[in-house]
C-alpha cells in the first residue's frame, strides 16, 4: 500500500470528495435535524479555486481538508476522514497540513468553526490545542468558533 500523502485536490478527485463527505458527515444529519453545511458545500467550486486538499491512500481518498485564507488567519472550512480511515491520525495529519501551509504564508492564526452539537469534534480540537473564541449562530446553524495560535 502507498503511504499516505496531502495533495491539492483535483476535478477528477469530486465524486471521490463526495462520497467522502456523505461518509463522514451522515450520521449527523438525524442529530442535527438537517444536513451539515459540509454536506451543501459545492465541491467542484472548492477544487477549481484550490481550497481543498486531499489525503491519497493510495487510490483512495481517505480524507480532505478545506483551507480559505483570509485577511488575518488561515480558515479551516472543513476537515474529514472516511470512517474506515478513521482512529489512525490522519485527521490530526490534515490539521497539521494546515498550521504548515499558515506558516508558509506567515500566518500565526488559524481558525475554524464546528456545529456546537458536534461535540466529538469540540473534544478532539481541544485536545489539539484549539481555543473557544465565540459561539453564534450562523447559517441557521448553532457554531462554535475556535483558533489556534501558531507559535513564531
Amino acid at each position: 500500500m502507498d503511504e499516505p500523502r496531502i495533495r491539492p485536490a483535483i476535478a477528477s478527485d469530486v465524486p471521490s470528495i463526495q462520497a467522502l463527505i456523505r461518509d463522514a458527515y451522515g450520521h449527523y444529519v438525524e442529530r442535527l435535524g438537517r444536513a451539515p453545511a459540509p454536506m451543501r458545500a459545492d465541491y467542484e467550486e472548492l477544487v477549481g479555486r484550490g481550497d481543498a486538499w486531499v489525503l491519497a491512500i493510495g487510490d483512495d481518498v481517505g480524507g480532505l481538508i478545506v483551507l480559505r485564507t483570509e485577511a488575518d488567519h488561515l480558515l479551516v472550512s472543513n476537515v474529514a476522514v472516511a470512517k474506515a480511515h478513521q482512529g489512525r491520525g490522519f485527521g490530526r495529519g490534515l490539521l497539521d497540513h494546515a498550521e504548515r501551509r499558515a506558516r508558509q504564508q506567515g500566518i500565526d492564526d488559524l481558525r475554524l468553526y464546528t456545529n456546537a452539537l458536534m461535540h466529538e469534534n469540540l473534544a478532539i480540537y481541544a485536545k489539539l490545542g484549539w481555543e473557544e473564541y465565540d459561539r453564534r449562530e450562523q447559517d441557521g446553524f448553532h457554531r462554535v468558533f475556535m483558533r489556534k495560535r501558531l507559535a513564531p
